[in-house]
């Protein structure tokens, strides 16, 4: 039998009254072993906190937490990983592009001991539908061309929101980046170190800006710098150097307590 591992749901959120209810209700729903489900609320002018209190009820696995001032995406995911205490951990954006149900699937590599590290790519499957523009396929596409190129890695969509980490993988990370960076600093980081990446096709249904998407192109540009620096630069930083240093040393403890040294 498959090992079963806690996990842990990492849900950034920014005035997304309309949505997180839903998504809270999916992700309690799943036959999961959901230790808890981390909702950072980074600042929201909304109602969004209190559409969190009341999709969770008495369940006691949601954890909430309101950052006084909105800190981007990067703030909300580091304080969320720093409280997160789960074998794995999984980010899910707080609007509906992205399926709850695919969850599963993405931690299954995981649990079968045959990943570290998986993405949910929104372009290994036929069902992608909604708002995704010519622009907005380009971009993720040249990104993740440029990010493959220096990081020796062949994924397709490194912009994902669905990624599942290994504990020992993610919980060391000290993020650094800003905004929308938090794709390419994991991307360029996780891929120096000895973890296992793979790739599963998930579910995509895109929603437009009238119905509250928030990356813009100088995201886009911004994550331009972000390739460059994380995988050329700051890849060199004593800090960074250890990171990757104790990441490799605590997967090949794992590996060897189940049978698979690399």
């Amino acid at each position: 039998m498959q090992p079963r591992y806690s996990v842990s749901v990492l849900v950034p959120a920014y005035n997304e009254q309309e949505t997180i209810g839903h998504v809270l209700q999916r992700l309690l729903a799943l036959d999961l072993q959901i230790l808890e489900v981390i909702v950072v609320d980074d600042g929201s002018t909304d109602a969004t906190a209190e559409q969190v209190r009341r999709a969770a009820g008495d369940d006691l696995r949601v954890i909430l937490v309101q950052l006084t001032q909105n800190g981007g995406k990067t703030a909300a995911i580091a304080h969320a990983i720093q409280l997160a205490t789960s074998d794995i951990l999984v980010i899910q954006d707080a609007d509906l592009e992205y399926d709850p149900s695919d969850l599963p699937a993405l931690i299954a590599p995981i649990q079968s001991e045959s990943a570290d590290v998986v993405y949910g790519s929104r372009f290994l499957h036929s069902g992608v539908n909604g708002t995704l523009t010519s622009y907005h396929y380009l971009a993720n596409r040249a990104l993740t061309c440029l990010s493959n190129l220096l990081t020796w890695r062949r994924l397709t969509d490194i912009e994902t929101c669905y990624k599942a980490f290994r504990a020992a993988v993610i919980k060391p990370l000290e993020l650094t980046s800003h905004g929308f960076g938090l794709e390419v600093e994991i991307t360029a980081m996780i891929c120096q170190t000895n973890a296992r990446t793979v790739e599963i096709p998930i579910a995509y249904r895109g929603r437009s800006y009238a119905e509250g998407k928030k990356i813009l192109l100088q995201d886009g540009i911004s994550a331009i710098g972000y390739i460059f620096y994380y995988n050329l630069i700051a890849r060199w930083h004593a800090s960074r150097r250890q990171y990757v240093a104790n990441v490799n040393r605590e997967l090949q403890i794992q590996r060897s307590r189940v049978g698979n040294i690399p």
